[in-house]
């Protein structure tokens, strides 16, 4: 039996050339239907194609004509139908997002690697963060604080120091940004099932942006964040080259 692939492609003319070749190759069938999706481009795109995707069962298999492509694959037009029939596949939920404004209003949003906060002003922001209703620490003051999903802990996460997770840790990294006080304060593992809130301190004289995975909102004074099991995406990988692997890879260069 065949595989119905569904191809799309970031704007970069590589990624354009791409779909053209690939979807003469192979065809292009609709998304809704398809086997699987194929997304060309890099990690930006392939956030945007799950983010798109979420309701759509099938999986969705990355091939990179980006500059980064982490949660791609190599690139080729040739075998695909048989490297999609042997990939294995990478389940990751993403972090939910509720965020209170000053002005009152509030925002929702689904974040696949992380929801971030970063003061918007020339001053550090100050934060009191707790998890799960308890208050963890009084008063953090930084450049901003982020919660990454094992997916998302090799990206802005990793770059703040923060932990790389194994994919499969049903654990989520708390991460500072430029922590000033406490100093040396990095950070936590938290559980998978945890809600962390941030309430912004002086939010009119150090305002706070929040941003899960490209969606911002400014002038927060409230922000919590919990996993999202309802929602699943399943993000296939050529044998060997899975996302755990890739983690515990990540570790050692």
């Amino acid at each position: 039996m065949s595989l119905r692939i569904a191809f799309c492609a970031s704007r970069a003319p590589i990624a354009q050339a791409a779909l053209e070749g690939l979807s003469r190759r192979y065809g292009d069938h609709a998304e809704d239907g398809a086997d699987v999706i194929v997304a060309l481009g890099g990690d930006g795109f392939m956030l945007q194609t799950l983010h798109r995707t979420e309701d759509n069962p099938a999986p969705v298999y990355g091939m990179n004509r980006g500059t980064v492509g982490f949660l791609m694959n190599e690139y080729s037009e040739h075998g695909l139908p048989e490297r999609l029939q042997s990939a294995e596949e990478a389940v990751i939920n993403p972090l939910a997002m509720r965020a209170l404004c000053t002005d009152g209003s509030e925002h929702r949003a689904l974040a696949i690697n992380e929801v971030s906060l970063l003061r918007a002003g020339p001053q550090a922001a100050r934060l009191k963060i707790s998890v799960d209703g308890k208050v963890r620490m009084a008063e953090l003051v930084c450049d901003g604080a982020l919660l990454a999903t094992p997916a998302g802990s090799t990206a802005y996460n990793y770059s703040a120091h923060g932990p790389i997770l194994p994919i499969g840790s049903d654990a989520m990294a708390l991460t500072a940004v430029a922590a000033f006080r406490p100093r040396r304060w990095r950070g936590a593992i938290l559980p998978k099932t945890a809600e962390v809130s941030f309430e912004v301190l002086q939010a009119d004289k150090r305002p706070v942006m929040a941003e899960a995975d490209g969606n911002s909102v400014r002038n927060v004074a409230q922000v919590h964040i919990r996993s999202e099991p309802r929602v699943a995406h399943r993000v296939l990988f050529d044998p060997g080259h899975g996302l755990e692997e890739r983690l515990i890879r990540e570790q050692f260069t």
